[in-house]
């Protein structure tokens, strides 16, 4: 086992620390818009690039928005505002609106953005991602059970850490999701 086996998992089993749920390689497979049934939502939320968010989140299996995208963003300023109104911030996937990660917990939203800054993009940890909707691969890609690439699971000291493209988590709630 190589270097990337070790670390990416693979050798098989659960390659990441538990609450992480595996996901298989057949949820990526092509569907009807790319990798997901339905393109991403018209009216993205942080006045993300809908162009951009189509192509990472349908069309891409291992690239990014480039580093700091999200700075590029009032993402900072609005989310700051939800936060201050709610407690937490809500991030949905950008194709379907389902709720992917609420963030932050057991943390500020300033030790959020910090971290964030530190790794380049939008960086989760395990409480703060819905299982029910999210899952990693074998070689550390996070995706939505919808499809939608997310980002990737890299670990640090601290555990798991998800650094996710701001396109695929700027979708607004459906009313079936919120």
């Amino acid at each position: 086992m190589g270097l990337l086996d070790s670390l990416f998992g693979g050798g098989g089993g659960q390659p990441f620390d538990k609450p992480c749920v595996m996901g298989e390689e057949s949820i990526m497979s092509k569907k009807e818009h790319g990798t997901s049934s339905v393109p991403v939502q018209a009216d993205l939320r942080w006045e993300c690039d809908r162009k951009v968010a189509d192509r990472i989140c349908n069309f891409n299996r291992h690239n990014a928005e480039y580093r700091g995208y999200w700075q590029s963003t009032p993402f900072v300023a609005q989310a700051r505002k939800e936060y201050e109104e709610k407690g937490e911030v809500n991030f949905y996937d950008s194709n379907t609106g389902s709720l992917l990660f609420t963030a932050p917990k057991g943390r500020t939203f300033d030790e959020f953005v910090r971290e964030s800054i530190s790794h380049g993009w939008p960086s989760f940890r395990d409480e703060e991602v819905n299982w029910d909707y999210v899952r990693c691969l074998k070689n550390g890609e996070a995706i939505s059970l919808d499809g939608t690439h997310l980002g990737h699971n890299l670990p640090d000291f601290s555990g798991s850490r998800y650094c996710i493209n701001l396109v695929s988590v700027a979708g607004r709630a459906t009313t079936t999701t919120k």
